[in-house]
């Protein structure tokens, strides 16, 4: 096994001092395992806040592609798992936080749907710093995808931090309500909790209109 390979394993099992230390033998930082990942990919992954720290304190490059399929990057890896404690480290140091990838990935959008109920501290981390809660990921926003997902508590975690449903948004509860008609009390009370707020851009129609047909 070579130095690269070392590097990685370290960082993959959150050893900080062997990350450290194959560092100071002179592994890149940066350099693939036999299987094409890396360091950082692989502790962003599991969650390894102090080694991902390590990385980025010696260069590693925080846009790398990342993920079994080189398909993701550092931070829509560790958003997607609710890794609260990364985010935050790749945030300070400067990661962006728009669509990137491979697949335009959004990390706040992972964030908010990945898993039953996405995963609320991150969700708050990425909004505290900033992030555009209407970022759109495949032509939908973070709401949007909770709204297809039924996400109940998500829809309101978002809603009370000012997402802004639209009409489309309106459409996707119309949709999962016909796709999964045994969730139907569910899909209602997110429909109602999107038509408590302004909808944007006007449609045109009066609100009970669609609260009607979701009725």
């Amino acid at each position: 096994m070579d130095v690269a390979d070392q590097l990685v394993r370290s960082a993959d099992d959150g050893d900080v001092n062997g990350v450290s230390r194959w560092l100071g033998q002179g592994a890149v930082v940066d350099a693939p395992d036999g299987d094409g990942r890396t360091a950082l990919d692989r502790a962003a992954q599991k969650g390894h806040a102090d080694v991902v720290r390590r990385l980025v304190e010696a260069g590693a490059d925080l846009e790398q592609q990342a993920g079994e399929y080189r398909e993701s990057t550092p931070l829509c890896l560790a958003a997607s798992r609710g890794h609260t404690a990364v985010v935050g480290v790749l945030l300070d140091a400067g990661s962006r936080t728009g669509a990137q990838g491979r697949l335009g990935y959004v990390p706040l959008v992972l964030a908010a749907t990945t898993g039953d109920e996405g995963h609320p501290e991150t969700v708050a981390l990425l909004l505290d710093r900033g992030v555009d809660i209407n970022a759109v990921m495949k032509h939908r926003t973070a709401l949007d995808w909770a709204v297809r997902f039924g996400q109940e508590e998500m829809v309101h975690r978002l809603l009370g931090r000012g997402a802004v449903p639209s009409a489309e948004t309106l459409a996707t509860a119309r949709e999962h309500l016909g796709c999964h008609p045994e969730r139907r009390r569910k899909t209602e009370r997110i429909a109602l909790a999107l038509l408590s707020v302004d909808i944007a851009p006007a449609t045109g129609r009066e609100p009970g209109t669609e609260a009607g047909n979701l009725a």
